[in-house]
């Protein structure tokens, strides 16, 4: 029986191409290459692999495969058995995902820890550079990568003084919440406001915030329009491209003109939506 045109195979194991995709882009997100994501779903499916059998099924280089490997173990994701030849197997779906998040908290925690010293040893060594003249050019930056645009999402979150506005589609906020975007805002204490579409299979990430920050937008505004507004001095927008390239893009600036651009279109929507709690139940 032949392979269909919408499936693929790996080993012996036949897979369909879109499911596939959809999983190994997810956990992309979660940190992991596109090849170790490629060897996690394998073992996840189909159990308990040598070296070689795993390089065989997925089509990747031994060599690569053995890097694959103790990247996946480093991430604990990934166990190897005592036994000869080593048999390695995955940790379940649920836990897996529990051990990333709970890996990049810690990360970014200790990266928030380490602000004050950093910012002093900065200050002691000398420059020529006047911060106040950089504080005033108008910068434009090309995030490309789920790092680059999480660590300056996070960075935007974390040094509001005010206030941050956020639109995006329900995709985008499930994206947000698997973050630890949302607990983020949260533990700001800063003021801050919502914009997406809400139905059952999203609502429950909203389950802890304040139901009078968030409104339901409505179904005529386009999935691909995503953006974040910071105390109005900082704007990050998401580049949303119907190709091949699923790689995450966005641009960030300072620019006065573009963050009042973003900041009408948002209060505009924000005014003419009605908050409803029937939203949430």
């Amino acid at each position: 029986m032949g392979i269909t045109a919408n499936m693929m195979q790996l080993g012996t194991f036949p897979v369909d191409k879109v499911d596939f995709e959809k999983i190994r882009d997810t956990l992309v997100l979660f940190g992991l290459t596109p090849n170790q994501s490629k060897v996690f779903f394998y073992l996840g499916k189909i159990g308990s692999k040598t070296a070689s059998e795993i390089s065989k099924a997925v089509e990747i280089p031994r060599s690569e495969t053995y890097h694959l490997l103790t990247a996946l173990q480093n991430k604990g994701i990934v166990e190897a058995s005592f036994q000869h030849p080593i048999q390695f197997s995955a940790l379940s779906i649920n836990k897996a995902i529990d051990v990333l998040i709970n890996t990049e908290t810690e990360r970014l925690n200790r990266l928030k820890k380490s602000v004050p010293e950093l910012e002093n040893m900065w200050k002691k060594v000398p420059g020529n550079t006047s911060e106040l003249e950089e504080e005033s050019e108008e910068k434009f930056k090309v995030l490309q990568g789920g790092n680059q645009v999480n660590s300056k999402i996070f960075d935007m979150i974390l040094n509001a003084k005010k206030e941050c506005r956020i639109l995006g589609s329900e995709k985008d906020f499930m994206k947000f919440y698997h973050a630890n975007f949302l607990d983020a805002l949260e533990e700001q204490k800063i003021d801050y406001k919502l914009l997406t579409p809400i139905t059952k299979k999203s609502k429950y990430i909203f389950d802890d915030i304040d139901k009078s920050k968030i409104k339901k937008l409505c179904p005529s505004v386009k999935e691909n329009l995503c953006f974040l507004i910071k105390d109005d001095d900082e704007v990050l927008f998401f580049i949303k491209n119907e190709g091949n390239n699923k790689e995450m893009r966005a641009i960030w600036t300072n620019s006065e003109t573009i963050i009042y651009s973003k900041a009408l279109l948002f209060n505009n929507i924000w005014t003419k939506t009605d908050s409803s709690e029937v939203d949430f139940k």
